[in-house]
This record gives C-alpha cells, sequence and structure tokens, in this order.
C-alpha cells in the first residue's frame, strides 16, 4: 500500500484538502463477527484507536483477540472532513489509517490492548511502518478518556525501556485524545478475511510490553 506517497510532513490547514460533508457509506455488519460497524454499540462497550501502519493487517489483529466486539478501519488525526483513500494516500489530508476497536472491558483489558499495539510494529519508524511509507503510516494511539490517556503514555515509557535495550530508538507514537473517525472505504473493512492472502505489512520488534501490576 505504500507505493502511493511518500510525503513526510503534515500539511497545513492551507494545504488540506476540503473533503466534504457526506460520511463514507459502510456494510452494516463486521465481515467476521456479524456485529454492527457503527454506533450505537452496546452498554458497557469501550473503544480505543490505534495507527499502527496499513490498516488491513493492523484490525485483523485486533478483531482476533478475545473480548472484542467489533472493529472499523477509518481515518483519523488529520484535517480533511470525510477523505477518500485516493486523498488520504495524497499526503493532503494530514490522516492516519487507523483501526477502531470496540471492546468489552470485562473480558479484554485497556492494557492488554496496548500489548497488541505496542508488540505488532515498530513504533519508532516515524512516518513510515516498513517498506509502507508516509504520514499515513505513523505510529498513533488515540484515547476516548483520560484514564486511558495516561495509561498509553505510562505504557510508552515502559516500552522506550525494552526497545532501548535491544538497541532501538526513540518511540515516535503519536498519543492524544481521540479525534473524530472517519470509516474507511467498504472494500477496506475486514480487508484480510475477504483477502486471506492479502497485503499485510505488520512487523514487531520482538520486544515484548510488560504493563504495570495493579493492586
Amino acid at each position: 500500500m505504500g507505493f502511493f506517497t511518500k510525503k513526510l510532513e503534515m500539511p497545513s490547514p492551507t494545504e488540506a484538502l476540503p473533503g466534504r460533508e457526506a460520511e463514507m457509506p459502510v456494510p452494516a455488519q463486521h465481515f467476521v463477527k456479524g456485529t454492527p460497524l457503527k454506533p450505537p454499540f452496546p452498554a458497557g462497550m469501550k473503544q480505543a484507536m490505534f495507527g499502527m501502519g496499513c490498516f488491513w493487517g493492523a484490525e485483523r489483529r485486533f478483531w482476533e483477540q478475545p473480548g472484542i466486539y467489533t472493529t472499523a478501519a477509518g481515518y483519523a488525526g488529520g484535517l480533511t472532513p470525510n477523505p477518500t483513500y485516493e486523498e488520504v494516500c495524497s499526503g493532503l489530508t494530514g490522516h492516519n489509517e487507523v483501526v477502531l476497536v470496540v471492546y468489552d472491558p470485562a473480558e479484554i483489558s485497556y492494557q492488554q490492548l496496548l500489548a497488541v499495539f505496542w508488540e505488532s510494529h515498530n513504533p519508532t519508524q516515524g512516518m513510515r511502518q516498513g517498506n509502507d511509507i508516509g504520514t499515513q503510516y505513523r505510529s498513533g494511539i488515540y484515547a476516548f478518556d483520560d484514564n486511558d490517556l495516561q495509561a498509553a503514555r505510562a505504557a510508552e515509557k515502559i516500552f522506550q525501556q525494552g526497545l532501548a535495550e535491544r538497541g532501538y530508538g526513540a518511540i515516535t507514537t503519536e498519543i492524544m485524545p481521540a479525534p473524530v473517525f472517519y470509516y474507511a472505504e467498504h472494500y477496506h473493512q475486514q480487508y484480510l478475511a475477504k483477502v486471506p492472502d492479502g497485503y499485510c505489512g505488520l512487523g514487531g520488534t520482538g520486544v515484548c510490553y510488560a504493563p504495570p501490576a495493579t493492586s
């Protein structure tokens, strides 16, 4: 997916594409789980959002975990409302390819989701992930509440120590409150379930994330 653009800098507001008011139409149900792709979600569910390179492989990594209600591929962290994939690939929207994760905290914790995130990609590469190069492939954690935001920042410090011990450089992960999530086109949703031999650019560092002990 990385051949569309090599843009490594975020666009300014004057450079950003204008976008549109209409939302992207997406399937009503998750291709694997059969659960709704869009809200409202059942009471008690929580949301998380992550960027870790190409969203095809990232989405599969999360829907395979226990306790996941639904997942969706989309765009976040940019300037253009309701962007298309081609616009995101141009580097002129500022969006990242992200995965929205809706989960049951009684079955899987946010710390466990953070472990999946940190261990499934290389968070030290800046505006790229492996051979996928561009602003849309940056590492990112987008938190839906203050507790998750603080947990993500604490996890970054823990994982940075593990990376340093293995000779890796500084983490470049973008950690911030969750911006607006725009659903990606229907063909991107659960792509690797529909195309099992499709491209997956995920590649971890081999460093494990050991979350802090809870009392």
